[in-house]
């Protein structure tokens, strides 16, 4: 599979709004399999560290999504990324992609290639995962119940968590809550913590059952970010197009670039003609 070939796959994932370019360095990297580069939108990958034949081409394009999702996230935010990359936004948009791209079969998921790790991944969401959700819920049953008689006794329930049981208030309120609102402990007591934080009650379900349906916490979390987020329709147009003329001032100065590039390849030429 060669360079082009790669671009063509992810443009068929999902189209891009500014141009990009794919390159293989023909390099092998101990540290990363790609990179992306947001000024010159280029994306950048190592294709000796992949081995070749089906299961090598599936890893390379899973690479090369990772770094399209950085392309794509520049594109939101007007060409411009922050010094931390890897933020919940930015998961949220690889993740999408890798669904899509598994639902058109232009990538297969990585993780399915070993029956091994199959088993111990079930092992680990059966065993650790949900019993530790069940565990913290139950907590939360009897800490409520210590409420009960805390106040029954005319003590304060918070000295008593600070005191006897040498926990953090948080942890367990946070665990009183998961108990109250009667969380699925399937998803890990980690997501009944986030769960366990949203008021709301029907965004709280939507958000419980897109993780039971295996949607990781950082598409949940964006998705319940740009639903509540309420902007102003005017507003939200004004953002896109100071994102559209960052856009378009990074191209310019690009096409530039490009333009006194070939200014001095033309001068060799004429020079050594």
């Amino acid at each position: 599979m060669n360079q082009d070939q790669v671009k063509d796959k992810l443009l068929a994932i999902e189209d891009a709004p500014a141009e990009f370019s794919l390159v293989y360095s023909g390099k092998t990297s101990a540290k990363v399999n790609g990179l992306y580069k947001p000024e010159t939108r280029e994306i950048i990958i190592h294709n000796r560290n992949f081995q070749k034949g089906a299961n090598g081409d599936n890893l390379l394009l899973y690479t090369a999504i990772h770094e399209y999702a950085h392309h794509l996230h520049a594109c939101s935010r007007g060409g411009v990324l922050s010094a931390r990359a890897h933020t919940s936004e930015f998961w949220a948009i690889f993740h999408a992609l890798l669904e899509k791209a598994e639902a058109k079969k232009i990538y297969r998921d990585v993780f399915s290639g070993s029956p091994e790790l199959k088993q111990l991944t079930d092992t680990i969401r059966k065993k650790y995962l949900q019993e530790n959700g069940s565990l913290v819920k139950e907590m939360g049953m009897q800490l409520l119940r210590a409420h009960e008689l805390c106040t029954a006794l005319g003590v304060r329930f918070e000295d008593y968590v600070d005191r006897v049981l040498c926990i953090p208030r948080t942890a367990a309120n946070t665990a009183i809550r998961m108990y109250e609102y009667d969380l699925n402990p399937a998803v890990g007591a980690d997501n009944m913590r986030f769960l366990a934080g949203i008021r709301d009650g029907d965004d709280r379900r939507t958000a419980e059952t897109a993780l039971a349906k295996g949607k990781s916490p950082d598409t949940v979390k964006m998705t319940l970010k740009a639903k509540n987020s309420g902007e102003d329709p005017a507003l939200k147009l004004e953002k896109e197009k100071l994102r559209l003329e960052r856009t378009i001032e990074s191209l310019s100065k690009r096409l530039e670039e490009v333009k006194r590039e070939l200014g001095r390849f033309d001068k060799g030429i004429q020079k050594h003609g």
